[in-house]
């Protein structure tokens, strides 16, 4: 594996949920990672469709790329993923931090799932361990654990990129939200100060842009980009003014529109509750607990 290639990304958006997914690859004919899919969602009806998936499925037949990871930055609370659609169509295998246990254990008792799903994180074929290598190819991803927007929030290295989920967004956005079960700002600031220590032309790729009214949604930034001029924590910003303001911000904040569908899928791994005996699959709506 050679750490100097500079790996091609191909970043496909879902308008719906400010998503961008990631297919991380070589050259035509390599390996491939997928970074944080998308299944399509209407709240208003409950059905579910696979458009965003499906083009992704197109790109990575068209280039003859070979799925070797489909992995997630977190549970996400904002879309849910495609990841079992994906490995059923392409292969792979599907792949999270290790400390999702810690998710899995709280959201269990939020959504009172059946008494024998697992909090070990044994929905995923593979958990990730903080600083982990994963091969892909003549590429090769290094897992970087920061944690602060959930307690098991990975970025994923590959050479000369960091893609980094929930953790920052554009400068002109600033950084997530900690306020979910399990989310702490001081833990976000250390994570932010860990991308910071990388050189200053690393390219850094957003998960989400919700941007201001003057600028279309954008996907890329630096290192450097960010310690100048992230509103929230850029360089000169001590960690006691950045939790201050997290605090703040957060408690003026409404919860996502999909965070109740979004994460009892998404903890399973991308997978929907058992189907009753009806044969249809249910989610449940927790009142008055977030």
């Amino acid at each position: 594996m050679n750490s100097e290639i500079t790996p091609t990304v191909k970043t496909f958006f879902d308008p719906l949920t400010s998503t961008f997914t990631h297919v991380v690859y070589e050259k035509s004919g390599s390996d491939c990672a997928i970074i944080d899919s998308v299944l399509n969602y209407d709240h208003k009806s409950g059905r579910t469709h696979t458009q965003a998936a499906d083009e992704l499925i197109d790109f990575v037949r068209q280039q003859n790329l070979e799925v070797r990871w489909i992995l997630e930055t977190h549970a996400h609370a904002d879309h849910l993923s495609a990841a079992p659609y994906l490995k059923k169509n392409l292969g792979g295998m599907i792949a999270i931090g290790n400390r999702i246990q810690d998710v899995q254990i709280v959201f269990k008792n939020v959504f009172h799932f059946e008494e024998n799903f697992q909090t070990d994180g044994s929905q995923f074929d593979y958990l990730i361990q903080e600083d982990e290598e994963l091969p892909l190819g003549n590429l090769q991803i290094n897992c970087l654990f920061v944690p602060g927007h959930t307690p098991a929030c990975l970025a994923y290295q590959v050479s000369d990129s960091i893609f980094v989920g929930d953790t920052v967004f554009m400068p002109d956005v600033g950084t997530a939200r900690c306020d979910f079960p399990g989310g702490n700002a001081h833990a976000l600031y250390q994570s932010v100060q860990k991308l910071f220590s990388f050189p200053s032309q690393t390219k850094l790729y957003m998960c989400h842009d919700y941007p201001p009214n003057h600028r279309e949604a954008t996907f890329q930034t630096t290192i450097l980009e960010q310690r100048q001029n992230n509103i929230h924590i850029h360089d000169g910003v001590s960690e006691e003014a950045f939790v201050a303001m997290r605090t703040a911000r957060d408690a003026t904040l409404e919860m996502p529109v999909l965070i109740l569908p979004s994460v009892q899928v998404n903890i399973r791994a991308g997978e929907f509750p058992p189907k009753e005996s009806n044969g249809v699959s249910y989610l449940k709506i927790p009142l008055n607990i977030l």
